[in-house]
């Protein structure tokens, strides 16, 4: 698990079966444990509110880089762990069709 904060965001997604790319310190040392899903989150404001996530501590991240890939998701700035999927603008972008949006 990323960390007690973010654990019910990641038991919930890892209980709908859907495909984990990723899972380590995706950001170097000083950080916690992130993980990526295959599938794009629609409502994570309302993720936050359903799962009575802490909102001083859970916070929504966006990354489109044009070099540096892309994720988007939910991390945690006291564990600085991240539950991350792909960018819905990048699959705008790149025309991927998604299986899972979540």
């Amino acid at each position: 698990m990323t960390c007690l904060h973010l654990a019910p965001f990641e038991e919930e997604i890892l209980s709908k079966n859907i495909r984990e790319t990723y899972r380590g310190q995706a950001w170097g040392d000083d950080t916690g444990e992130w993980v990526y899903f295959d599938c794009v989150f629609k409502d994570l404001d309302a993720v936050i509110q359903r799962l009575k996530l802490d909102p001083n501590l859970i916070k929504i991240h966006s990354h489109l880089g044009t070099h540096s890939g892309q994720e988007y998701g939910l991390i945690c700035e006291a564990c600085k762990t991240g539950v991350m999927g792909l960018h819905p603008e990048w699959i705008k972008q790149n025309q991927r069709k998604i299986i899972e949006y979540f």
